[in-house]
Order: structure tokens, then C-alpha cells, then sequence
């Protein structure tokens, strides 16, 4: 029944991580919207340029913009937020796992 449970956990969350995240709404979040209020985005060849007066112009890039699952994408390719959603859950649970079996050793080592 354990084993049942967490196979279930798993393919429920490999569902949810890689299936219903191509249905999530391309428009910007919350935040995002919120500085961007006031600009307008236009495409140049360069890529995306605002125009007007908003909090997003005084905006940088910050330090994990390259990393391999920046902006919910695996190497900024588009149509892999699936695979990104994914790959996140899986070093999630291997990093909560480590420290679950961390903690668990020491206090077995302290009894």
C-alpha cells in the first residue's frame, strides 16, 4: 500500500508538472504586470523594447537569467516549460529527500 501511495504521488505530480503546464495562460503574472503599467512593449531586432514611463525600464537581468531552467524553460527554448515544470519537481524531491535522510541519520546516530 506505501508503494501504491508513492507511485501514485509521482505520476500525479509528473501530471501536473508536465501536462497542465502547457495550459497555464502565457500573459504575465502579477508582478510582471504590475511593472510593466505604464510602458508599451515593441519587438525590435535586438528583441523587446518599452516605451513610456514604468518600474520594468530601470529593470536588469539578474545573476540566474542563463541558468538551464531560466524564465520556466529548459535552455530557453520555447515549448519545454513541460520539461522544465518536471525537471524542477524531480530536484525538489531529491533535495528534500537528502535532507529528510540527513536529519533522520543524525538523530538515529544521537539515540
Amino acid at each position: 500500500m506505501n508503494r501504491l501511495f508513492w507511485i501514485v504521488c509521482a505520476a500525479v505530480t509528473v501530471v501536473v508538472a508536465g501536462g497542465l503546464s502547457y495550459a497555464v495562460s502565457a500573459s504575465p503574472d502579477g508582478l510582471e504586470a504590475t511593472t510593466l503599467r505604464g510602458c508599451e512593449i515593441s519587438g525590435t531586432a535586438e528583441g523587446e523594447s518599452l516605451t513610456g514611463d514604468c518600474i520594468a525600464q530601470h529593470a536588469d537581468e539578474h545573476a540566474m537569467a542563463d541558468s538551464p531552467l531560466a524564465d520556466y524553460r529548459v535552455g530557453g527554448r520555447s515549448g519545454t516549460n513541460g520539461v522544465a515544470g518536471v525537471v524542477g519537481v524531480l530536484v525538489t524531491a531529491a533535495a528534500g529527500s537528502a535532507l529528510f535522510w540527513f536529519i533522520s541519520r543524525g538523530r538515529r546516530s544521537r539515540s
